[in-house]
């Protein structure tokens, strides 16, 4: 008896290639996907981050309209790391950033708002997110948010969908901006679940689940987009003067920095072609582009580059013109490189604080030095406080780069141990470490492995480069700037000329050139007359005067505090130590003064901005001969 078999027919034009062939691929196939890269792999969240499946079944869901058909919104988002001790100035910081003045339609501050029915409470918000891991920030952006009217029932519908997606409360807040051309929202959203859990998203929830579930809801609300509407958008990118949809189609077809146009031969293409000749044209009026045939145009170099230089700087146009609405925007605002021949330093005074990246509070500054001319200086990410407010005097430069005392520290441990750092090694090296110190260095070694400067194996050992001092360094420069700020008085020149204490101008300004400066150091003199503080003859004020200006100051500062606080005032002398809570910072005339206080007593000391992070921490003080040392916790002191 013979076995029965069913032959099975292979595809039409199938060559049968030989069965150890097919069995090769399959075998390549499979050895590629459990193939594993060397080092320890940054962890992503993908294999237990909330909102994979619902991230997947979206991209696989049936659409029921044509994707072009679809609102058009930007979902923008970022994990904001609390750093230890940081975090929550940080955040608060933030929260207060986007509440600023100018971001309503009458030019007032944004309102904060959350679910329906519920009233929020920024500073329980806060205290809330006190010591979690992480918060999400998102800027919502639809592109025709001006039909929606009042953003909040989108915003709140948005946010409904998004914990259906997690399947887990959310605890949020939000503020909805009106300063720019496009309104958008800012929504911060705490790193915790409902059960107090670390709150951790799919990637691919946050990269396109997000987005489609906000187009989803914009296009509920307004239909889907009409043919008129999506030729008025797309007229609309030929005259802007920044980085567009189409300038993108235009850098994909560039070869050899140039671009050919193709004729379209029917409607569609036609229209398709009239637009890449407007933008072109366009782009020959700003200088970036140049025709080089019937069809074709020369780019410039670096014209993608300057067209998004110009659209930042239109974006600090506008929020000026929100912030100063009775006064039109100086169209002749320059950018401060430092470095260059034409400005090494700038001096001058603060005329607001613009957002470079509102994700990440990275600000630029729009400083005015004392001849008149205005300048926009990218100054980066900044510790939470340490942004001069508007009217301060800085002095700008750029910055010397150097490598940290951390970095250092590793570097050296790994050049004793073959290029590897751990605990145990940090310990044999250096016994006397605190563990502050110690984990100091992990959090550092963590964060610069996050950005592929170092990798950790699985037995907790470090492998540190022979380059990684010079990365470390490049890693912090991009991240805070390449820009040196320095405060040099808290206080505008005008509240200068009539304070009655030591100012920038008695000390430092006095010798400042600029025609700004004329008018008030004159006006700080008649102010010094008026009081009778100027010997017959003088003309400006001496050492004599200058330091009974700074005592006096000091002493009203610190007799206001103890009046209203009840509290008596500590004036540390050479050799005293001061332990209490750093509570506050106060602007006085000769600078930034710290209150550090316990339950009976206070001391006003010199401040420094790497004091900021730590807000609310117990500190230790103690003057020295060179100056006031200081202390966090049982960390290592750092002298000022």
């Amino acid at each position: 008896m013979t076995d029965e078999f069913e032959p099975r027919l292979g595809r039409i034009g199938d060559r049968a290639r030989r069965g150890d062939q097919q069995f090769a691929k399959q075998l390549k196939k499979a050895a590629a996907r459990l193939g594993r890269k060397s080092g320890k792999a940054r962890f992503s969240g993908a294999g237990i981050g909330r909102g994979g499946a619902s991230a997947r079944s979206i991209e696989m869901r049936t659409q029921r309209l044509p994707r072009f058909r679809m609102r058009r919104v930007i979902v923008k988002t970022h994990v904001s790391r609390s750093p230890r001790g940081g975090g929550a100035g940080a955040l608060k910081a933030h929260l207060g950033y986007i509440q600023r003045d100018g971001v309503e339609r009458d030019g007032s501050g944004g309102q904060i708002y959350t679910r329906d029915g519920v009233e929020p409470d920024a500073n329980a918000f806060v205290e809330r997110c006190e010591g979690d891991r992480h918060q999400f920030r998102l800027i919502v952006s639809a592109e025709d948010a001006g039909l929606l009217g009042d953003l909040k029932d989108t915003t709140r519908a948005l946010l409904a969908q998004m914990e259906s997606d997690l399947g887990t409360r959310l605890d949020w807040l939000a503020v909805d901006h009106h300063n720019t051309g496009n309104p958008h929202t800012h929504i911060v959203i705490r790193g915790k679940d409902a059960d107090g859990k670390d709150l951790i998203i799919s990637p691919e929830y946050i990269k396109q689940g997000l987005a489609s579930r906000a187009q989803d809801i914009v296009t509920e609300r307004l239909g889907p987009r009409r043919d008129l509407e999506i030729a008025q958008a797309q007229q609309r990118e030929v005259a802007l003067e920044r980085f567009t949809g189409r300038d993108r189609s235009i850098l994909a077809q560039a070869s050899g920095g140039s671009v050919c146009i193709n004729e379209g031969h029917e409607p569609r293409g036609r229209f398709e072609e009239a637009l890449l000749r407007a933008r072109l044209r366009h782009l020959e009026v700003l200088g970036l582009a140049e025709p080089a045939g019937m069809n074709a145009w020369a780019l410039k170099p670096d014209w993608e580059t300057t067209l998004k230089a110009l659209g930042q700087r239109g974006d600090i146009l506008k929020a000026l013109a929100a912030k100063n609405r009775d006064s039109a925007p100086d169209q002749n605002l320059r950018r401060f490189e430092p470095g260059t021949l034409e400005q090494e330093r700038l001096l001058g005074s603060v005329v607001a604080s613009v957002p470079e990246d509102e994700l990440r509070d990275r600000r630029s500054l729009v400083v005015e030095d004392f001849h008149g001319t205005r300048w926009i200086v990218d100054i980066g990410l900044r510790e939470p406080g340490t942004i001069p407010p508007d009217g301060a005097v800085v002095e700008i430069a750029s910055r010397s780069p150097r490598l940290r005392e951390i970095d250092a520290s590793i570097l050296s441990i790994a050049e004793r141990s073959g290029g590897r750092y751990s605990g145990a090694l940090h310990i044999d090296a250096d016994p006397t470490a605190t563990p502050a110190w110690r984990q100091g260095h992990l959090r550092r070694l963590e964060a610069l492995r996050r950005v592929g400067i170092l990798a950790r194996t699985d037995d907790g050992v470090w492998h540190v480069p022979k380059d990684f001092a010079g990365r470390a360094v490049d890693y912090d420069t991009e991240r805070t700037g390449r820009i040196e700020v320095q405060v040099r008085s808290w206080l505008p020149l005008m509240e200068q000329t009539r304070h009655a204490g030591l100012t920038w101008l008695d000390a430092a300004g006095a010798g400042v050139p600029g025609d700004r400066l004329a008018k008030v150091r004159q006006a700080r003199l008649a102010f010094f007359r008026e009081k009778g503080w100027l010997e017959h003859g003088e003309r400006e004020a001496g050492e004599v005067l200058r330091d009974r200006l700074r005592v006096m100051e000091l002493r009203r500062a610190s007799g206001t505090l103890a009046s209203i606080t009840g509290r008596a005032a500590v004036e540390l002398g050479p050799g005293d130590r001061f332990e209490g809570r750093f509570e506050k910072a106060i602007d006085l005339g000769q600078g930034r003064i710290a209150v550090v206080g316990n339950a009976k007593e206070f001391a006003l000391v010199p401040w420094r901005p790497e004091m900021e992070r730590h807000r609310g921490r117990d500190m230790a003080f103690r003057r020295t001969a060179a100056g006031v040392s200081w202390t966090i916790g049982i960390e290592r002191g750092l002298e000022q």
